[in-house]
């Protein structure tokens, strides 16, 4: 997890690196199966007619073409789902949609689509030579086209640093609707709660804490009024009530015996009272001096259970039964009819169906991930980040976020 919490656009030095390092394998295998293809080419001539075998070329730029299409659907789905691509990764930079979060597929497609208009279009030209058989100025015309195309997409994946906005989009971003966040200096907002931030950073509205005042020893501004009236009384054996008891005595290798005087009869009811009352005072000493004393619990008062409740990153706030599945639409095994369903909507598909499987206690929950494809994790409180086994319950405290595919929900006691 990044030390700095807030979102630091991607540098055009960064964005450039990234996209060399996504384009040298499709252009490398394209380059060399075109220039082993076009090498292949014969000329044979029969009369007034030249007759060109263009079956090296067909085969192995098919071969490429083909290579280069499968690479750049694996890369393009990938960016989609996580905003990750070989060189993203390489460079700390992440993708993300104008929410911060996976930018899909549509908004991926027309990036690359405006990136490699220049390369598309002396691809085209390079068609054009085979079907017209132009391979004597081949050379002059695919040299220039394929220049150009590199050459323009250059200068879109830099040119966010014309943008006004602090450098934010670049050309090919805006109309897609896509920002480029630099994860290494800054957070990652696809796995961290998107542009509006994450809810383990900035947690749900919890109880007020109850502050128990304990006074300390030889402060008078901090210590209880004591009692000077007269000495504490205790009740004698025969008149305890059930429910009065009797205060502890140390024994005599720990604390010298003190002579207690006799109790008049009319203080015992006063004393009693005293007993079941709680702790009093004694003159003299400090109110945490008196700590061997029994306390009566209170009898009859309901005991408070404490609620959990989950906020997603969205913003959306529910409360727990005590089972629930979460998921893009889940759905319970057998046994699960009555668990409560939690459908999470994940434009870039990367969570299951049915992802993970909650089961409340009364002091957090046990979190299982359902062998989902992205996986899941949990942040603690303290900000160490730990990975889902799948099956293998974990048990979380409030306080803590959970992260599955790319979404993430914070849990807190209401």
């Amino acid at each position: 997890m990044a030390v700095n919490l807030q979102l630091v656009p991607a540098a055009a030095g960064k964005r450039l690196g990234a996209a060399v390092i996504d384009w040298l394998p499709p252009l490398a295998v394209l380059v060399l199966t075109l220039t082993i293809g076009f090498a292949g080419i014969t000329r044979t001539r029969n009369g007034q007619y030249i007759t060109y075998d263009t079956a090296s070329l067909v085969l192995f730029g098919g071969i490429g073409l083909g290579l280069t299409l499968v690479y750049l659907f694996v890369v393009m789905g990938i960016e989609a789902r996580t905003g990750k691509t070989p060189g993203n990764l390489l460079m700390g930079i992440r993708s993300a949609d104008n929410d911060g979060y996976a930018p899909g597929a549509g908004a991926v497609f027309l990036r690359g689509l405006i990136t490699g208009a220049g390369v598309l279009l002396a691809l085209l030209a390079a068609v054009l030579v085979v079907v017209f058989k132009w391979f004597a100025p081949a050379l002059f015309i695919l040299a220039p086209l394929f220049l150009a195309g590199a050459a323009w997409a250059v200068l879109v994946v830099v040119s966010n640093l014309w943008d006004k906005n602090s450098g934010l989009r670049g050309w090919h971003d805006k109309p897609a609707k896509a920002l480029v966040f630099d994860v290494k200096a800054g957070r990652d907002p696809i796995t961290t709660g998107g542009i509006q931030g994450p809810y383990s950073f900035a947690p749900m509205d919890l109880p007020p804490v109850q502050q128990v005042l304990s006074p300390v020893a030889g402060v008078p501004a901090a210590s209880p009024p004591v009692q000077t009236a007269a000495p504490r009384v205790l009740t004698p054996p025969s008149q305890t009530s059930p429910s009065q008891t009797m205060p502890y005595t140390a024994p005599g290798s720990f604390a010298p015996p003190s002579p207690t005087p006799a109790p008049p009869p009319a203080a015992a009811p006063a004393a009693a009272s005293e007993t079941a009352g709680g702790s009093v005072p004694v003159q003299g000493g400090h109110v945490d001096d008196d700590v061997e004393r029994t306390q009566v619990r209170p009898r009859g008062g309901p005991v408070p259970v404490a609620v959990l409740r989950i906020r997603l990153d969205d913003g959306r706030d529910f409360q727990l039964d005590r089972s629930v599945l979460v998921g893009r639409n889940p759905v319970g095994q057998a046994g699960e009819q009555h668990a409560q369903l939690l459908a999470v909507d994940d434009p870039g598909r990367s969570i299951s169906k049915t992802h993970l499987h909650l089961l409340t206690d009364g002091a957090g929950i046990w979190v299982t991930d359902r062998n989902s494809t992205n996986g899941s994790a949990v942040t603690t409180p303290n900000g160490a980040r730990t990975p889902l086994a799948p099956g293998v319950p974990t048990f979380v405290t409030p306080g803590s976020s959970v992260h599955f595919g790319d979404r993430t929900f914070y849990l807190g006691q209401a």
